[in-house]
């Protein structure tokens, strides 16, 4: 099969092409290509799809997370509790505000946060807890909100991966991913299950305060022109990326509900094969399928298994090779005597499959059918 793709954006693309030419030109007509209503229309809406929550609107997911640490009321040496078993962002903007990051260990059937020992990690420094809904569904959000409530520790939310998740709490109230710490943020990466065509990211938070600060720091720390209040950054989403956002958003259930059919297959057809353990699902949360991720075991089988799959057009992904706390730009923020086993042995362990909105049954079958076939060879 040729030409397979882990995200195929072209074909997506081609479904919605007339309204998404239609959005870029009214920007382009109007030539208001910073700001504007384009823009407004955007945060209102994205603002409806999660629950009514305050939106602001950024250049990228990565400026999200450091403008919501940039909002909190935090010192030089702050620390700041997130999974090793993520991306690098995570950990990046807290080193680059001269903050501490403290690596947590993550849970081997979710990918997330782990709380098992987080009560160990705790010092007078800590004022932050960023659990990272990796793959697309919510970490345990009850245990973690319970905790910060605790250690009165701020809660934001890194929610890139899983836009749209819905977590059920005990008592039976529905929040949305990114909506239920102080601050939540996200990625309109053009990979993501809703992305741009370029880069962008948003914050979400119900606090009005905390709404004013990061609009005022997204913005050169300026709440009307040319009066700075707080140091600030530069970080916009620009018109024309909102307006094709807005026209996506539009599809965003039905993209979800695409990803949960090709994932749901990927179940049916996987299922008891020796040496693969298939994603476990969040009892408490929705997964919209970011990424559809599997646990290889044996020596050397993942390897094999990613090189025959190559050798016969099926693309994979290994979300994520090195943990956080192994990587030498991080390396000095690890106290060794914290284990965190299952970050590492996830790290030898996950494979991401082709995940998107596009797949067919026919390309379904054959990348079953390669998988199945290779480990017939492995026996």
């Amino acid at each position: 099969m040729n030409n397979m793709k882990m995200v195929d954006l072209i074909g997506q693309t081609a479904e919605i092409r007339k309204e998404i030419d239609e959005a870029i030109s009214s920007v382009i007509d109007k030539g208001n290509f910073i700001g504007g209503n384009t823009l407004k229309k955007f945060e209102k809406n994205l603002s409806k799809f999660m629950g009514g929550c305050h939106v602001v609107s950024c250049a990228n997911g990565t400026d999200a997370l450091q403008i919501a640490l940039m909002a909190l009321d935090l010192e030089q040496g702050d620390e700041i509790l997130l999974p090793s078993f993520t991306y690098v962002a995570t950990a990046e903007v807290v080193a680059v505000l001269g903050f501490t990051p403290v690596m947590m260990d993550v849970c081997e059937n979710t990918f997330n946060m782990s709380m098992k020992s987080a009560s160990s990690l705790i010092t007078e420094k800590s004022k932050v807890i960023v659990p990272v809904h990796l793959y697309g569904q919510c970490a345990d959000m009850e245990s973690i909100l319970a905790f910060a409530n605790k250690h009165n520790l701020y809660v934001v939310e890194d929610c890139a991966q899983a836009i749209g998740a819905v977590y059920t709490f005990s008592d039976g109230i529905e929040k949305m991913a990114g909506t239920m710490g102080d601050i939540g943020t996200t990625s309109f990466f053009p990979s993501k299950n809703l992305g741009c065509f370029g880069d962008g990211g948003a914050m979400f938070t119900s606090n009005n305060d905390l709404v004013e600060r990061l609009r005022m720091i997204a913005n050169h720390g300026q709440k009307t022109k040319y009066e700075h209040l707080v140091v600030g950054v530069n970080s916009r989403l620009d018109t024309i990326q909102a307006a094709i956002l807005d026209v996506k958003l539009r599809y965003l259930n039905s993209y979800i509900s695409k990803r949960r059919i090709a994932a749901d297959y990927y179940n049916e057809n996987l299922h008891g094969i020796d040496k693969i353990i298939l994603p476990s699902l969040n009892e408490k949360s929705t997964h919209v399928y970011h990424q559809y991720t599997l646990r290889i075991l044996g020596k050397g089988t993942r390897e094999k298994m990613k090189s025959f799959l190559n050798e016969n057009g099926v693309p994979s992904m290994i979300y994520y090779p090195i943990p956080l706390h192994k990587q030498e730009a991080y390396m000095e923020y690890w106290n060794e005597k914290t284990q965190l086993s299952s970050s590492e042995l996830l790290a030898n362990q996950v494979l991401s499959l082709p995940m998107h909105t596009e797949l067919n049954e026919e390309t379904l079958e054959y990348i079953v059918r390669t998988i199945k076939l290779f480990f017939e060879h492995e026996h």
